[in-house]
């Protein structure tokens, strides 16, 4: 049914994604697929890297311990963005479509009032993707 399933991924708050990257390995164990792990960073030095080599370093790192821990098949892909926090939405598009995704597992933030006004990252992926978007609510 899928091919492959991208998980976009903060590694600033890795621990907040448990729910959604055990969703998403299960879902690639049952379908025998791998799992695409999609981080976006700015290529200026920041909290998790000096430099995009040494992010993409680290985002393999994770997607590495991710297949160890779950038993998948697992790759990385960096994006890079002169400012994530603005561009957030369409570097996960271009992730998906770069990696040939058509599964989109991603963690959800807690609904607050905003969302009455501006729509989630899940539902704005969803709208400029060809690839279905399963939003996963945390614990």
């Amino acid at each position: 049914m899928y091919s492959r399933i991208l998980v976009p991924v903060d590694l600033a708050h890795a621990e907040r994604l448990a729910k959604a990257l055990k969703t998403a390995a299960d879902l690639a164990r049952h379908y025998d697929i791998p799992v695409c792990y999609a981080g976006v960073s700015a290529e200026t030095p920041g909290s998790i890297a000096h430099s995009p080599k040494e992010y993409g370093e680290k985002l393999a790192a994770f997607a590495r311990d991710q297949a160890e821990l779950h038993g998948v098949k697992a790759e990385s892909r960096p994006v890079f963005s002169h400012d994530p926090s603005i561009d957030l939405d369409e570097a996960i598009v271009k992730a998906v479509k770069e990696s040939e995704a058509d599964l989109v597992v991603m963690a959800s933030h807690i609904p607050n009032i905003a969302d009455r006004f501006w729509p989630s990252n899940g539902g704005r992926v969803a709208a400029r993707s060809d690839a279905s978007v399963f939003v996963v609510r945390g614990t």
